[in-house]
């Protein structure tokens, strides 16, 4: 069942392909809060963070299950 998820074809390619790029970009994200941070850009909060790291987790434990699905029939 989940392998059908991951294998949802959006604008002909698979959900998990858009998901794995949207979880890249999460974790970029993540990483571009704290080096403005530091470096003094404070256009993004530094409390915004935390939520983005465990946004970028979830969407990263969601595409992995996919992708295990997929291989071990889960």
């Amino acid at each position: 069942m989940l392998a059908e998820i991951a294998y949802w074809e959006i604008l002909g390619k698979p959900l998990i392909m858009y998901l794995g790029l949207l979880t890249l970009a999460s974790f970029l994200f993540t990483a571009s809060i704290a080096i403005m941070n530091k470096r003094g850009i404070t256009k993004i909060p530094f409390k915004w963070h935390p939520r983005m790291a465990k946004t970028s987790i979830g969407l990263a434990i969601i595409h992995g299950l996919l992708a295990m699905s997929i291989y071990f029939g889960i």
